[in-house]
């Protein structure tokens, strides 16, 4: 059973894909904490893609959307499974101390209606919440960074996770928002999401286990635990899979690759100490946290870390490789620069040596 390269095919590794989207649904969301390495992350898996054709899959085409995905995360999500997504993740919302049940309701209603068809940033959101609802959605309750946030932003997850609300291009340094109705009108939470949204995710990480479900998700053990009785799922070796779906690759993973931050194969696959061998454990992960470094992959596992600094149209990747490269994968280190500096619209330069950029928050 080789499970590697099974999951690098469906993640578009090792199998191009055609479209943002299509890639984006195979990755089960591209995680776009870091915007840049969301956009690369996309773009190393279709073939002479651009990036401005990335951007415009989000901002244009409307085929993406940038919205909260797994953990609560930005991510981008392909547009069509925003109903799966919300259906998936409404149900494990927790309740907040500073606004009722029923101001939730009311704040969620009122940030629906302010953006419907307007992108604003969290200041000008307070003054529309605040002119619907009053005073008291603007009162600064939340703690935040040496700071306090006004009372309505206790609702910002529950207005995401029922379609009131998604991300706008920012203005200029600053996060904007919007409705995702722009996107897909009429867009509400599926009911099947729980279980349509496990069989995705075993489709590109299977096998697997609840505890690697729930851990991804971030989801109560329980509450996974009856996704998967519901499921049309059954057993293998390493996990669950989706019922009938037993297909293997006979040949074991091949090929060197330079995924970014938080790429979705090195976050979602488990287990960990199977993609992390050796020195990678250390050097590659930050406190057992996948996705911080930028990784060397090299026939399927992590073997070194890499960072790429831009001056000009000049674009420096070190690459510190943690094994020794043969002459055929170096030259696939080469293939594989070339195409970042390709994305990135820059002339690349490869310098093999360490890495001194410590691991991204």
């Amino acid at each position: 059973m080789n499970v590697v390269a099974r999951r690098m095919a469906r993640h578009a590794l090792t199998v191009p894909g055609t479209t943002p989207a299509e890639v984006v649904r195979a990755m089960c969301g591209a995680h776009a904490q870091v915007m840049s390495a969301a956009e690369l992350s996309i773009g190393l898996r279709i073939p002479g893609i651009t990036r401005d054709q990335v951007r415009d899959a989000l901002w244009v085409d409307r085929a993406l959307v940038k919205t909260r995905g797994p953990r609560g995360t930005v991510h981008l999500l392909p547009t069509e499974d925003l109903p799966m997504w919300l259906g998936a993740q409404e149900p494990l919302l927790e309740r907040t101390s500073v606004l009722t049940d029923p101001q939730v309701d009311e704040v969620v209603a009122a940030i629906a209606d302010a953006l419907r068809d307007a992108e604003l940033t969290a200041d000008e959101l307070t003054d529309e919440v605040v002119a619907r609802l009053g005073p008291w959605a603007g009162e600064r309750v939340m703690e935040a960074f040496q700071d306090k946030w006004p009372r309505w932003m206790a609702a910002m997850v529950p207005a995401t996770y029922r379609g009131a609300m998604c991300f706008a291009p920012n203005k200029g340094r600053k996060t904007a928002y919007t409705s995702p109705q722009r996107w897909l009108p009429g867009v509400a939470p599926d009911p099947e999401g729980p279980v349509r949204l496990l069989h995705r995710y075993l489709h590109a990480y299977g096998p697997a286990t609840p505890a690697h479900f729930a851990r991804w998700l971030s989801a109560p053990q329980r509450w996974v635990n009856d996704v998967f009785a519901r499921a049309d799922v059954e057993e293998v070796p390493g996990g669950f899979v989706v019922r009938d779906d037993v297909e293997w690759s006979d040949e074991p993973p091949r090929g060197v690759l330079l995924l970014p931050y938080f790429d979705a194969f090195v976050v979602g696959s488990h287990p960990r100490a199977d993609l992390f061998p050796g020195a990678a454990w250390e050097r590659a992960l930050n406190r057992g946290q996948a996705g911080n470094y930028p990784v060397l992959l090299v026939d399927g596992v992590v073997a070194g870390v890499w960072h790429q600094k831009r001056s000009g149209s000049r674009i420096t990747v070190t690459v510190e490789a943690l094994v020794g490269l043969t002459a055929g994968q170096r030259r696939g280190l080469d293939a594989a620069v070339e195409r970042v500096g390709e994305f990135l619209e820059g002339r690349p330069e490869l310098v093999l040596g360490p890495v001194t950029a410590g691991p991204h928050a």
